[in-house]
């Protein structure tokens, strides 16, 4: 069933569990995060973001999206993750995703605030969730600059001034593969948890060990981003059709299964399973 972030994510914070984000740029890994997410019995959101488009149009994944997320017997977010344009986030809505980020951390407070908020008021009239950045989740090679941390009080003037549903912050993730383990600032996502009320977000996952995600997630995360992981689960199983001589079909549906196998995990993981 097609959902909201609100939907999934509050409960997720109430009873200190995390929902994944998992980007699905074509049909196979879409059909492998959905049947995860019915074995498991665990809500999902599902969806891709404005710098994965290359690889997959957004006019052409999002019905098939959209329609695999209405057709799921567990409740799924359909989420344009880091819009960074205003047209595209309105044509994410258009098509009928459930949820937008739009990532202007990167702009001017000012030009953040801005246009984040019109994008609230224009997605909460379709019934639609947004998803804001504070702070500035980067590269694996800057996830060590605590410049760029979300402080208290940058989270809390970002919610008065843009009404946003969900709040991704900097405590030391990064997107793409990490060089190094990364050190995440628990501390700082605790002052950050305990000063604001809606549900909040952690991007960079892949490639995190497991006890980072229980504790970001026992420290108030319910939301986390993952994608990297699946393609690497993905390109294993492509490794492993070669390996056995596949044709082309049973090959692809090996792929599937690997990248299953994977969001399975991570649903375990997150403590989302049976939540449906």
């Amino acid at each position: 069933m097609l959902v909201n972030l609100n939907e999934v994510l509050y409960d997720a914070q109430k009873n200190h569990y995390g929902v994944g984000l998992f980007n699905t740029t074509d049909t196979d890994m879409l059909e492998a995060v959905i049947e995860a997410a019915e074995r498991k019995r665990s809500p999902v959101i599902i969806g891709t973001a404005e710098i994965l488009l290359p690889y997959g149009e957004l006019a052409l994944i999002g019905p098939s999206t959209i329609e695999a997320a209405k057709r799921a017997s567990v409740p799924v977010v359909v989420h344009y993750d880091h819009g960074l344009t205003f047209e595209r986030c309105m044509e994410a809505l258009k098509l009928g995703f459930s949820s937008v980020m739009f990532d202007g951390s990167v702009k001017t407070y000012e030009q953040n605030i801005a246009e984040t908020r019109e994008i609230v008021r224009i997605a909460h009239a379709f019934g639609a969730t947004v998803e804001g950045e504070i702070g500035h989740v980067g590269s694996a090679q800057n996830s060590a600059d605590q410049s760029r941390y979300t402080t208290v009080e940058e989270a809390k003037q970002y919610l008065a001034d843009t009404g946003v549903d969900a709040l991704a912050i900097a405590i030391g993730t990064a997107h793409g593969a990490y060089k190094t383990a990364p050190q995440l600032s628990f501390e700082r996502l605790r002052e950050i948890r305990a000063a604001v009320d809606v549900p909040l977000v952690l991007h960079g996952g892949s490639g995190l060990s497991d006890d980072d995600f229980r504790q970001s997630i026992k420290d108030g995360i319910a939301k986390v981003n993952i994608f990297t992981d699946l393609c690497l689960a993905g390109m294993a199983g492509q490794a492993e059709a070669l390996r056995q001589g596949l044709e082309y079909l049973p090959a692809r549906n090996l792929k599937k299964d690997y990248i299953r196998a994977a969001v399975e995990r991570k649903i375990d993981l997150f403590g989302s399973a049976g939540r449906a």
